[in-house]
């Protein structure tokens, strides 16, 4: 089992910028290729960055890209999301998934792990 708990969310102004944070417990992190997700209310999940569990490779959905940098601190168990010139419609809950294994990890069925997510508001 694989434990995620998110933090870093809040309310900015557009413009802008946050750093979301998940610690994992409960397996070797460096083990888990790991993602950010976010929601917002009657839509569905939709992938926002994702990383390898070394790092060494990332996804970013286009609405994101040049805006948003995921990384990850293994020796901390804890993996980032950057976010900069946020947009209102960057606002939602956002949620840390895991998924045991070395690649990058996009479809959201592939990950086992969840956490409980974190509200991100922008206001205009």
């Amino acid at each position: 089992q694989v434990q995620l708990v998110e933090s870093g969310g809040g309310l900015v102004q557009a413009g802008g910028s946050l750093r979301l944070s998940c610690a994992a417990s409960g397996r070797t992190f460096s083990s888990l290729a790991m993602g950010w997700f976010r929601q917002t209310p009657g839509k569905e999940r939709d992938i926002v960055a994702a990383i390898t569990w070394s790092g060494g490779d990332t996804y970013y959905a286009d609405s994101v890209k040049g805006r948003f940098t995921i990384s990850r601190d293994n020796a901390k168990n804890t993996v980032y999301l950057q976010m900069n010139s946020l947009k209102p419609e960057d606002t939602a809950v956002y949620y840390c998934a895991a998924d045991p294994g070395p690649s990058l990890v996009v479809e959201i069925r592939e990950y086992d792990y969840w956490g409980q997510g974190t509200q991100v508001t922008v206001s205009s």
